[in-house]
């Protein structure tokens, strides 16, 4: 970190950094992505608001609807590899060709996989609305080329952060100037699902120029069954995790579909995208954190802990410092952005930023789970949290509506995070560990 940054902070904070080449590193990788989603959550914010204002609410919660149902089946594509191929490249720095090239593979058979399966799938629920089966297919065509993404996971195992800022920043900037263009001209609905679509391969192909750029050549990715098979065992629990937490987290918006119409899908995911907008700040601080935590706990015990209870903290202290401005300004906020089309979303959005506090804190302990390779036992807890999560949601979306989804939400929410540590001995420090960060999240 460079003196003149060094200066502009508070002393306290300085002399930790200074007497840190670890902290300094991750806080410099946090920096990197923190710019790269600051521009992504402010011009993106302000699109998706033109766009929902464009699309009117039904438009809008059709859209909503299939990137949610796509959502559901993304994790196919994606195999729960992220943390492992990184852990395995931290541990292993040596065979980085070798899990690439595996997990490359594995990564474009599980894309096809997906792409037939929600292609398939939106036929049987919806067979006789065909503007649905068309942006379904052009939506999760995108995924097959997030195999490219294991490029992530080597900048992730080197804390360099920058360089998937900038292909993702990219990707972003270009489809964000066309959706614009898009709006201006009029253009109808399934248009913007070719550019969601687009936004997939453009961060592709900027991610394969980048690690190019940097002297790195996809072909030295060497495919090994072995390898791969390694990959998969350890992987496949947090497969299931990712699908189940992508139930718990999308399923809301396809059963509000189902069960009232598309309209207040429309309505529910202005709610929403205005309290995930900020999802990027317990993802840029898990990314920049994990390597640690897995050199932590090869260290001690102590050491492995006591970066767990800093970022425990962190991640409550950062759900706390968002929730309670956006609830006293919710209606507002949802007003003044969306308009009255949307209103219904104020008091949705006020209920629903509390949820954030759970998610940052799932998010925290995924790291810990991952680095103990209790990747099962997350398994377990999550969908624990996701059955309770369709459970409240069949008892309350009949009634209430799409604020019967935000209080299944929440509730499922805490209940994954941190009620079901209780259930479980291994998890007891953990859990306990949280109820400190929640009560007091001290992060100095």
């Amino acid at each position: 970190m460079s003196k003149a940054w060094a200066k502009l902070l508070p002393a306290p904070i300085r002399v930790k950094l200074e007497g840190s080449a670890y902290l300094q590193q991750a806080v410099l990788n946090t920096g990197w992505q923190f710019a790269d989603n600051i521009l992504r959550m402010g011009v993106g914010l302000f699109v998706g608001i033109w766009l929902a204002r464009y699309l009117g609410p039904e438009q809008f919660g059709l859209f909503s609807y299939v990137l949610a149902f796509v959502a559901l089946l993304t994790p196919l594509a994606t195999l729960g590899l992220e943390e492992i191929i990184t852990r395995e490249m931290v541990k292993d720095p040596a065979g980085r060709e070798e899990i690439l090239g595996s997990a490359f593979a594995l990564k474009v058979a599980g894309g096809g996989l997906a792409f037939v399966a929600a292609t398939g799938s939106i036929l049987l629920l919806r067979p006789a609305d065909q503007m649905s089966h068309w942006l379904t297919a052009i939506i999760a065509a995108g995924i097959v080329f997030q195999a490219f993404n294991v490029i992530e996971s080597w900048f992730h195992s080197q804390v360099q952060a920058k360089y998937q800022a900038l292909a993702k920043s990219i990707a972003f900037t270009l489809c964000s100037v066309v959706k614009i263009a898009l709006i201006v001209a009029g253009a109808p609905l399934i248009a913007f699902a070719w550019v969601a679509s687009l936004e997939m391969v453009i961060g592709s192909a900027s991610l394969v120029g980048i690690y190019h750029r940097l002297g790195h050549r996809l072909r030295r990715w060497k495919i090994s069954l072995a390898r791969g098979g390694s990959l998969l065992r350890d992987s496949w629990p947090l497969l299931f995790t990712n699908i189940v937490i992508i139930v718990y987290m999308r399923i809301d918006q396809v059963m509000l579909g189902e069960m009232t119409g598309i309209e207040e899908v429309g309505i529910y995911s202005v709610a929403v995208r205005l309290a995930e907008v900020w999802m990027f700040i317990p993802m840029a601080i898990f990314w920049s954190v994990y390597p640690a935590i897995v050199e932590a706990r090869a260290t001690s015990e102590a050491l492995l802990y006591g970066r767990l209870q800093q970022l425990y903290n962190l991640m409550a202290f950062s759900a706390y410092a968002l929730a309670i401005p956006v609830t006293l300004s919710a209606n507002w906020l949802v007003g003044a952005l969306f308009g009255e089309a949307y209103a219904r979303a104020g008091l949705m959005l006020a209920v629903l930023i509390w949820a954030n506090v759970f998610t940052n804190l799932e998010v925290a302990r995924s790291a810990f789970l991952s680095s103990m390779n209790w990747t099962r036992l997350h398994l377990v807890t999550v969908s624990l949290g996701a059955l309770l999560n369709v459970g409240l949601n069949l008892l309350l979306i009949p009634t209430y509506g799409g604020n019967g989804a935000v209080v299944a939400s929440l509730l499922s929410y805490w209940f994954a995070a941190h009620g079901t540590c209780f259930l479980f001995k291994p998890l007891f420090r953990t859990g306990t560990m949280m109820t400190k960060a929640m009560l007091y999240p001290k992060i100095w």
